[in-house]
C-alpha cells in the first residue's frame, strides 16, 4: 500500500515526520521519528517494509498542514545529516518528447541522416532503443549530470536561488527518487516526489558542453514523498506565477508510462558506481522531463512563484525565485 510522508518542523522548533490525511488538511504525527532518513535505516535493520514501520509509528497527534506552510516549516521530504553525503544526481532525455525540447535548444532544423543528428537527438533514440531492457538486463546507459550535495537542497517554500553570474533560471518539472544506501551498500528507494530540478538553460543552450555548469544550481523536491511504487502514468501540471497572476502554464507527463527509460535501467546506472553505494549517503536523483518554459519563450524574474504539481503526490511544489546579490567579479584564489 502506498502512503505518504512529510518532514517539517513542529512549532517548538523539533524536526517531525507527518503522514498527510486523507483530505490532505492535517498531518498525523509519527511517534518516536525525527527525520525520514532514520526511519528508513530503522526499516532496513528491522526487515521490515517501511509502509509497515510507518503504520506502526502513527500516533493520536496531528498537526494542521495549512499552518505547517505558512510559517515556512516545511523540509525536504528526505535529507541526511550531514549535508555533504546528500548527492544531488539527474538523468536527461529520458522522456518521450524530451528530444524535441532539448534539439529545439542546440539546433533548428534536423535531419534524417544520423550523421546530421544532434547528439542530443542521438542519445534519445539511443534510450528508445535500448532504455527499456528485459528484467534482469542492462540497457543502455542515459544521459547523465551532477547537481550538488545538500547544500544546493531547497525546502519547499523556500526561495530557490539564482546565482548573480547565472543567465536564466527555469524550472523542470520531474519526478525524483529519494534513496538511502543501506550498510551493506545495497541502494534503498525510500520513494518518488516531485521537483523542480531548476537549470539555466540560456547556458546550456550556447554550447551543449556548458550542460555541467547550467545544472549545478540549487533545486527542491516534495513536499511530499510518495513511499510504494510510482504510477506508470503520472500527469501534472507546471506553471509560473507572477504578481499574482498565472504567467505561464503547462501540463507535463512523467512515469514509466512516458519515458524511453525505466526507472531500474536509470537506477542501475547511476548505482553501478561504487562510489555512489556509500553506507549510509542519501541521493536524491531526478529522473528527467519534456516540458520547459524556456521552450516556450518565458523569461523568468525575481519574485516569480514556480509552482508543480500531480494527482497522487499531495500538495503542490511551490517556490519563488530569488536573484543571488553576491559580486560577478572574478574569484581570486590567494596562495597557501
Amino acid at each position: 500500500m502506498s502512503l505518504r510522508l512529510v518532514q517539517f518542523f513542529d512549532e517548538a522548533g523539533m524536526r517531525r515526520v507527518g503522514v498527510p490525511s486523507d483530505d490532505g488538511r492535517r498531518l498525523a504525527v509519527l511517534n518516536d521519528t525525527q527525520s525520514v532518513y532514520a526511519l528508513a535505516l530503522d526499516a532496513v535493520a528491522a526487515n521490515t517494509p517501511l509502509v509497515e514501520l510507518v503504520r506502526k509509528r502513527l500516533g493520536d497527534k496531528s498537526v494542521d498542514y495549512d499552518a505547517v506552510i505558512a510559517d515556512r516549516r516545511l523540509l525536504p521530504p528526505i535529507d541526511h545529516p550531514d549535508e555533504t553525503r546528500c548527492h544531488v544526481t539527474g538523468t536527461g532525455l529520458t522522456h518521450l518528447g524530451s528530444a524535441d525540447t532539448r534539439d529545439k535548444m542546440h539546433k533548428s532544423t534536423v535531419e534524417a541522416d544520423e550523421a546530421a543528428l544532434t547528439d542530443s537527438m542521438k542519445m534519445f533514440r539511443w534510450g528508445i532503443e535500448g532504455g527499456r531492457p528485459a528484467a534482469g538486463a542492462v540497457g543502455v546507459q542515459p544521459e547523465w549530470f551532477y547537481k550538488g550535495n545538500g547544500r544546493f537542497i531547497v525546502p519547499p517554500g523556500a526561495p530557490l536561488v539564482s546565482p548573480a553570474f547565472a543567465e536564466d533560471a527555469g524550472e523542470e518539472p520531474e519526478l525524483a527518487g529519494l534513496y538511502v544506501i543501506a550498510p551493506d551498500g545495497t541502494p534503498v528507494r525510500v520513494g518518488f516526489a516531485l521537483g523542480n530540478e531548476f537549470s539555466d538553460h540560456v547556458t546550456e543552450r550556447k554550447n551543449y558542453l556548458f550542460l555541467a555548469h547550467s545544472k549545478l544550481r540549487q533545486s527542491t523536491f516534495g513536499p511530499e514523498v510518495l513511499i510504494g511504487p510510482p504510477p506508470a502514468d503520472i500527469r501534472g501540471t507546471s506553471r509560473i506565477r507572477r504578481d499574482g497572476a498565472v504567467l505561464w502554464e503547462k501540463p507535463f507527463v512523467t512515469g514509466e508510462a512516458n519515458m524511453s527509460h525505466s526507472f531500474a535501467n536509470l537506477e542501475h546506472h547511476h548505482f553501478k558506481y561504487a562510489e555512489h553505494r556509500v553506507p549510509g549517503d542519501v541521493h536524491v536523483h531526478y529522473f528527467g522531463t519534456a516540458t520547459l518554459s524556456v521552450a516556450d519563450g518565458v523569461r523568468t524574474q525575481e519574485g516569480d512563484i514556480f509552482e508543480i504539481e500531480a494527482e497522487g503526490f499531495g500538495r503542490p511544489l511551490r517556490n519563488p525565485l530569488a536573484i543571488a546579490r553576491e559580486p560577478k567579479g572574478l574569484v581570486a584564489v590567494r596562495e597557501a
